[in-house]
């Protein structure tokens, strides 16, 4: 059974990704520092797995207690990165936090795998490596250009510097660059939840639904798109998690062409704000209060990914829709706000 080290392993794409790989057969190890992540995830994974991983908590921006956690787990066999601050405006507002947390704690785990001769990797990146992108959908081909938000730009960051280490050790390594996942398991046992206001579209729009928030906030309206909000590549989680086992057993099958690859992992559709707002209310029966507000720092106009490579290369394809991914994000409010 191969053992697996995934940080930030309780958030919202590491908690499912975390149930993918034990139903899978992997052994996993996480370790997260609960800044937006709550102990409680550990009973919804073992509620639908049958299992609790093993878990430490642990701050990757300590050296020294890094070191001591890799010499505590000499026998990994890989790890998949998620911890990480997150949201595009926060790191706006904030952006010395998302250098120093983003990019210390990768350097901190590259440095260990490379002591303790950890082999393979799996990055969490975004899209957001491609700004403002030229043309649409985007393959993995296009430019990175200059990010538009420190998060995107620490995205690039910590790519360039996986891609070096690559070049300078043992290290095999696959950057997943993801659009924008949505939804939760179908258990309802794990899901979203955000520390605070939601930086995301759909927790946003089930805490409006639910009664938590007066209204919903729409950022702008006059974007140069269909119905002048922002167009994204909406994913539900579980196929994004899915994407992960892939990526991974390619790693551990040495079935890699080079030792640093990069895939797109999305729908390969773009929807706007406003046609999730929509899809939501025609999927639930529920309808929104919404506010048009100003343009938000940072966002990007229209971005969704052309998904051939990872179709064909990796065999992994997103297979569930709009619909049910707001209705699982439905089921899962509900049950925490106990309705």
């Amino acid at each position: 059974m191969k053992k697996i080290l995934v940080t930030g392993g309780l958030g919202y794409i590491g908690s499912h990704t975390v149930v993918a790989l034990q139903e899978t057969g992997f052994e996993v190890v996480v370790v997260d520092n609960l800044s937006n992540a709550s102990i409680d995830v550990l009973v919804g994974i073992e509620s639908i797995t049958g299992k609790a991983p093993q878990f430490e908590r642990l701050e990757l921006r300590d050296k020294s207690a890094v070191a001591d956690f890799f010499q505590s787990h000499p026998d990994l066999d890989g790890v998949i990165h998620f911890a990480a601050s997150k949201a595009v405006g926060e790191s706006v507002e904030n952006p010395l936090l998302y250098y120093e947390n983003n990019i210390h704690s990768l350097v901190y785990l590259l440095q260990n795998c490379k002591e303790y001769d950890v082999p393979n990797l799996i990055f969490s990146s975004s899209c957001t490596v491609y700004g403002e992108p030229d043309a649409l959908p985007i393959t993995e081909n296009a430019p990175i250009k200059e990010a538009t938000s420190p998060y995107g730009n620490t995205k690039q960051i910590n790519e360039e510097i996986i891609k070096d280490t690559c070049v300078a050790s043992k290290l095999q390594a696959i950057s997943l660059r993801y659009f924008n996942p949505i939804g939760a398991h179908e258990t309802a046992h794990i899901g979203e939840l955000p520390v605070g206001v939601p930086q995301n579209l759909v927790p946003f729009i089930t805490q409006t639904a639910v009664g938590l928030r007066e209204k919903l906030l729409v950022f702008g309206n006059d974007y140069p798109t269909k119905d002048g909000s922002c167009i994204r590549d909406y994913i539900h989680v579980v196929d994004l998690a899915e994407a992960h086992v892939v990526a991974l057993q390619r790693l551990l099958d040495g079935k890699n062409k080079n030792s640093f690859e990069v895939f797109n992992v999305g729908t390969g559709k773009g929807s706007s704000v406003l046609e999730v707002i929509t899809a939501f209310e025609e999927t639930t029966g529920i309808s929104l209060f919404y506010e048009i507000t100003d343009r938000r720092s940072g966002d990007v106009v229209s971005v969704y990914a052309d998904t051939t490579q990872a179709n064909k290369t990796l065999g992994w394809k997103a297979k569930k829709t709009m619909e049910e991914a707001l209705a699982s994000a439905w089921k899962w409010e509900q049950k925490i706000r106990n309705q």
